[in-house]
């Protein structure tokens, strides 16, 4: 898995204090073990972010992604609480 991180997301993980970021990093190297991991929650988007997927962070926190040739390629476009990402 190559993983790349959109401008988008790293403005916003910058702005995450070091609890929220510690949650996080632990969920995103959960996903590149196994993006299929339950505690995750991978699920597709609908609307507006038709296309893009998302998973759990711990608390409100959500990651979204975008995945490319089943996996190969990802890349995170957001971070922050449901409300901030959706």
């Amino acid at each position: 898995m190559i993983l790349e991180f959109h401008k988008n997301f790293e403005k916003r993980y910058r702005k995450l204090d070091n609890k929220l970021k510690v949650k996080v990093d632990g969920a995103i190297k959960r996903f590149i073990a196994n993006p299929y991991d339950p505690i995750l929650r991978n699920h597709s988007l609908n609307g507006r972010l038709e296309g893009k997927r998302a998973f759990w962070a711990g608390g409100d926190l959500r990651v979204v992604f975008e995945e490319f040739d089943n996996y190969v390629l990802v890349v995170m476009l957001d971070v922050g609480t449901h409300n901030q990402v959706y």
